[in-house]
């Protein structure tokens, strides 16, 4: 092994340990309800998650970044997800370069100039009327779901840029300092309570026209990150991370179960035939999903790698494997409750927090039914509704 080997295999073990490390106080932070109770991820999270690498790993080498595959970041989405739902779904967002590489590079090097560990949360529906003046657009109102809110350094909200009561042009985002926003705590839910999923609010806001985007538009710039779908990663982040607590929910069952015996005096769980029968019938059905899940993800990635375009079936298996994995992880995280026997309904019983996060993460509207019909007009040629691939 050559030095330079020895250096980067070194990098690599330290920075698994650091991973560990904050995945073991997250774990631990979040089974004492700090960040549902308090409806967000803790700032000391957020700076703890920019020191591993979540918030540069996508942004481009010549802003500072990192410039992972996709797998490799949501192999890093789903890791964090088997220690907290909620701080999984936070730092999902740091595949904001997608969304933000509808900027101009002169903006873009404007929000990395001093680090590329910049936070983005955004809060896109409903879109509310901007005013366009020589200056900019003039923006107000409320949105909703912005993940994460609570730690942003920057902040998108969606807008239809207007003039008196006419609409001009496509909707956009306009990219605001996280200082300029009002956040109206309304988060409360029955899962992923800590993703601070809170309202915005907007007062009369000037942003310039060079710092808005055109929502879905196709990214000029040239890393092959963004020729990747946007749309179908910003889904897959989602889903993974409901992979990655049911992944939690099996790794606690086998924990859980050689020891506990039944209440009423019966064997223990892991004796039971029953027991071994569904836990194995789950781990099949969740190894699946998550396998098709990455390899779906790998033949877009190989296309792009390619200077291919990927073609409107890969995309649409992307979406379908997203939700497809979405449900199946909520069905193995309630399988594994139920498996667990009657301590596993308290409220703030481990297992309950994984169904509760599992199924927050299926009401997504990425991973809804209309994603089963649009993939299955495609299986059979016809064209899927618009705004699907």
């Amino acid at each position: 092994m050559n030095g330079l080997s020895a250096i980067s295999l070194s990098n690599q073990v330290n920075d698994e340990v650091e991973l560990e490390t904050l995945c073991q106080e997250i774990r631990e932070r979040a089974l004492t309800g700090e960040f549902d109770d308090q409806a967000y991820v803790s700032l000391d999270i957020i700076e703890k998650l920019k020191k591993i690498g979540v918030y540069r790993a996508l942004v481009p080498a010549r802003f500072g970044g990192e410039e992972c595959s996709p797998r490799e970041f949501c192999e890093l989405i789903e890791k964090l997800s088997m220690a907290d739902g909620s701080v999984g779904w936070v730092a999902s967002f740091g595949m904001s370069p997608a969304y933000l590489a509808g900027l101009p590079e002169s903006t873009l090097a404007q929000i990395y100039q001093d680090s590329p560990d910049v936070v983005f949360a955004g809060g896109i529906f409903p879109p509310q009327p901007a005013e366009i003046t020589p200056e900019g657009l003039r923006v107000k109102g409320r949105w909703k779901f912005s993940s994460g809110c609570m730690g942003a350094d920057i902040i998108g909200v969606g807008i239809t840029p207007s003039q008196g009561k006419e609409t001009k042009g496509l909707p956009r985002m306009a990219v605001i300092p996280a200082d300029q926003v009002q956040i109206d705590m309304t988060w409360d839910t029955v899962g992923l309570k800590g993703t601070g999923s809170h309202d915005l609010l907007v007062n009369d806001v000037l942003v310039r026209e060079d710092w808005t985007f055109v929502r879905g538009e196709a990214s000029k710039l040239p890393e092959p990150f963004f020729k990747y779908p946007s749309l179908s990663f910003a889904t897959q982040v989602l889903t993974v991370v409901g992979i990655g607590v049911a992944a939690a929910a099996l790794e606690e069952f086998k924990k859980l179960a050689p020891g506990k015996a039944s209440i009423t005096g019966g064997s223990e769980i892991a004796n039971r035939p029953v027991t071994q029968y569904e836990f194995a019938q789950a781990e099949a059905e969740f190894l699946s999903a998550k396998n098709w899940f990455y390899q779906t993800m790998d033949a877009v990635w190989d296309e792009i790698q390619k200077g291919q375009q990927p073609t409107v079936e890969q995309i649409s298996h992307v979406r379908l494997a997203c939700t497809h994995a979405a449900r199946v992880s909520a069905r193995v995280a309630r399988k594994m409750q139920m498996l667990a026997g009657m301590t596993a309904i308290y409220t703030n019983n481990v297992f309950s927090r994984f169904v509760n996060d599992t199924n927050v993460v299926t009401q997504h509207a990425f991973m809804g039914d209309a994603t089963l019909l649009n993939a299955g007009s495609v299986s059979f040629g016809l064209p899927p509704t618009p705004g699907y691939l």
